[in-house]
């Protein structure tokens, strides 16, 4: 075993080149650039070790077309004997660069012990990580038992539905096929995470009726709905959730309550004039909702909540009307602590760092949930190098004393997860 952490450390260099140049795809979500060649780029990477690679479109997902393909690349290689399958599933896609950097965000700057650049933490980093720790494990261990895959999955920053979702409706993240699955998302080198809080995506519309702006008084202000809709939020749903607490270990300590953020309001008119605005009473205006949700709630009580504050309104204010529209719903996720891929990342973390590990809860959901709801597999945990906080920020890093010593994590879980059968 030793062997195989000290081949992982020297494999430092090989670590940070790939780490750069997964950077140097700019895999930008939206609308999905890049996707192609760092696919590609990775089933080579694999092939070379062995690995039998698929690529995966994920035809009609959101945001699919020929000029953005919804990509993936999945690759397995099979062990001497049978035996459980283990994946690790990173996913490609990052968010838009944004103003505030200091470097080159798609150059992979190296300075400090540091690899700079959109997707270094969140999770470009990850991945580069569990592929020099599989490759490191291969030459340990020649004749391992069972299977192992590694994907490279779009699309997660805007849901997943192109790449982990498209994947697990298909059987990829289920059994008999795949047994324990490691997403090296950024929740620091030494925590296991267990899953993730609920969330439901709504968009709300108040309704109201157009009239000349110096006569408002022949119309109905739709934007004035909603702001009655807003108050009664503020004096209402914020002060209610933030007395709700959870047994759920989330990081940071703030998402261990439920919350609520509105994402956006657009009413009246759009932004993509030019000149000066038309004297409109505006006839509706559209609010979207993005509210995380613990285990000890419900779903229906958490829709319930926010439409008996709208029904309050339609049967007290003049005119209210309003329609709302599910976007997204996903439940709250929590992989017991001795379930074998935690336990495994633990024993690994305890090996390299010589102390129990943190167990913590994302506050933002991943695609742990379709592994989960779709794929039906609950073995899954969320582990891998960088700090949380830093994710989608501008100068973005990854430390490369991190990965290594992550890779070493992945490798010893993987040992385990392969070989407890034999024992």
């Amino acid at each position: 075993m030793d062997g195989m952490l000290e081949s992982i450390a020297g494999r430092k260099d090989d670590l940070v080149a790939l780490t750069r140049d997964l950077i140097r795809f700019p895999t930008v979500n939206p609308p999905g650039e890049a996707y192609v060649p760092c696919a590609e780029f990775l089933g080579r990477r694999l092939q070379a070790s062995g690995f039998a690679t698929e690529f995966v479109r994920g035809e009609g997902a959101p945001g699919d077309n020929d000029y953005f393909p919804r990509m993936n690349v999945i690759a397995r290689r099979e062990g001497k004997s049978p035996g459980p399958c283990v994946h690790f599933n990173s996913h490609i896609d990052v968010v838009e660069a944004g103003d505030g950097w200091t470097v080159d965000p798609f150059e992979g700057v190296v300075r400090d012990g540091r690899v700079y650049g959109r997707g270094a933490c969140d999770m470009k980093g990850g991945l580069a990580a569990s592929v020099v720790a599989v490759e490191a494990f291969i030459e340990a261990f020649p004749d391992y038992p069972g299977a192992i895959e590694i994907s490279g999955t779009v699309d997660e920053e805007s849901g997943g539905f192109g790449g982990v979702a498209y994947l697990a409706k298909r059987g990829y993240f289920s059994h008999p096929r795949v047994d324990h699955v490691i997403i090296p998302e950024p929740l620091n080198k030494d925590r296991v995470c267990l899953g993730h809080r609920g969330v439901w995506w709504a968009e709300i519309e108040t309704m109201g009726e157009q009239a000349h702006g110096s006569m408002p008084f022949l119309g109905d202000c739709a934007v004035r709905h909603m702001g009655a809709l807003l108050a009664a939020f503020e004096d209402k749903l914020f002060p209610a959730l933030d007395t709700r607490q959870t047994r759920m270990p989330v990081v940071p300590e703030g998402a261990r309550r439920s919350t609520l953020n509105l994402n956006s309001v657009h009413g009246g008119q759009t932004d993509d004039y030019t000149g000066l605005p038309s004297p409109n009473v505006p006839d509706s205006c559209k609010l979207t909702i993005d509210r995380r949700f613990l285990l000890e709630e419900t779903i229906s009580d958490v829709k319930g909540e926010v439409i008996a504050i709208l029904d309050d309104l339609k049967a007290t204010r003049p005119k209210f009307d309003y329609e709302i529209r599910d976007i997204m719903e996903v439940m709250p996720l929590m992989t017991e602590k001795d379930a074998p891929v935690a336990s495994a990342v633990a024993h690994g973390i305890q090996t390299i760092f010589d102390r129990e590990p943190d167990y913590v809860i994302s506050p933002g959901t991943y695609d742990q949930k379709h592994i989960a709801r779709l794929g039906h597999l609950y073995d899954c945990v969320a582990y891998g190098p960088g700090i949380l906080d830093l994710a989608h920020r501008p100068d973005e890093w990854v430390g490369i004393e991190d990965m290594i010593q992550s890779a070493q994590v992945m490798a010893l879980a993987l040992h385990e997860l392969l070989f407890a059968r034999q024992r």
